[in-house]
């Protein structure tokens, strides 16, 4: 807080000249101080500690690191605001506002809930997504080369990924003609990718079983009803509530005796057989550069969004053999990663 100058009563004679200049220097010395304590604020912004809000998850030593590698020094430099909704959107939605009453300069958000809850709640701090379905269809920003307002970053363009996860769980499957999709009702792009998803798997001969969830309390329902519809394949869209639960979906997968493709590697870390996303660390590493750009001074909205240009396949081959499974050879020399 600014302490204001003392005023004193007017008129009062000096007693001496050496008085009167006694409180010329006493008033400079008021104004400098004050003057220096107006711009001591504005001097510890331009060259201080930078605030970074991670809106979607608890730590992300991936990105931490990324920015040590660009010269940062965590402390002195930079200090982390981690704030995870654990796959809620109403969280996320008040875990947003408190990062921007907490005067972050910049907000990662790791998800599309997250980018959406972020940019309810500020127009101004810029924000940096990942992981995060088309922006442009999403209303997000306007365009991918010139998004424009406060929003940057990265998009995984999902909807192709999904299409992808389905090739590759036919291709470790090639007998499965009848695959479940499950999915949450409050994941923004799910209706799009459902949609996809559905005209592709007609050109692969595949019947699709879509399966909406409202939280992990419909999970048993909905294994019921692919065991009842004789269902041979199971496919997981990206959601981050889905995510949260992946061991649970895992096991559920493996007690059904039903193949499952995740989407990041925690999937198959987890007990999916497959898992295919973009590159995590890859995303970290890119997401922090426009981190590294934004605190130099770049506008998010003059920063084009950029696309994965790395991605993981990993099989878990321990799951396969639980399920009497025999992977392709040919689907396991294109393995980034295999979980024996």
């Amino acid at each position: 807080m600014i302490e204001r100058s003392r005023s004193f009563a007017p008129g009062l004679p000096a007693e001496s000249a050496e008085c009167g200049n006694v409180h010329n220097n006493q008033r400079r010395q008021i104004l400098f101080v004050t003057a220096a304590l107006l711009v001591a604020p504005m001097v510890a912004k331009a060259h201080g500690t930078s605030r970074i809000g991670v809106l979607g998850v608890e730590n992300d030593e991936i990105l931490r690191q990324s920015l040590r590698e660009l010269g940062y020094v965590e402390g002195r430099d930079v200090v982390f605001e981690f704030r995870d909704p654990s796959g809620s959107s109403a969280r996320s939605d008040d875990l947003a506002l408190d990062l921007v009453r907490r005067r972050v300069d910049v907000i990662v958000a790791l998800y599309p809930a997250a980018v959406i809850s972020a940019k309810r709640a500020t127009a101004t701090i810029p924000i940096v997504m990942m992981n995060t379905p088309d922006p442009v269809q999403l209303g997000l920003v306007a365009s991918l080369a010139r998004p424009g307002g406060n929003i940057t970053g990265l998009t995984t363009l999902t909807v192709d990924l999904s299409i992808k996860q389905l090739q590759f769980l036919k291709e470790a499957i090639p007998q499965a003609s009848r695959v479940a999709l499950l999915w949450s009702h409050e994941n923004p792009w799910h209706a799009v990718a459902v949609k996809a998803l559905q005209t592709s798997s007609e050109s692969k001969k595949i019947q699709l079983q879509t399966l909406e969830v409202r939280g992990p309390d419909a999970f048993e329902v909905a294994f019921r009803a692919m065991t009842t519809e004789r269902t041979e394949a199971l496919l997981v869209l990206a959601d981050p509530m889905l995510f949260v639960h992946r061991q649970r979906l895992a096991d559920l997968a493996i007690k059904h005796r039903l193949p499952m493709m995740g989407n990041v590697r925690a999937y198959a870390g987890a007990g999916s057989l497959l898992s295919y996303w973009a590159d995590r660390t890859d995303l970290s590493r890119r997401a922090a550069s426009y981190v590294d750009r934004i605190l130099k001074g770049a506008k998010a909205g003059d920063l084009p969004i950029e696309q994965p240009t790395k991605f993981e396949l990993v099989i878990n081959l321990k799951t396969a053999k639980a399920l009497g499974l025999t992977i392709p050879q040919s689907l396991l020399v294109r393995a980034d990663e295999v979980i024996q």
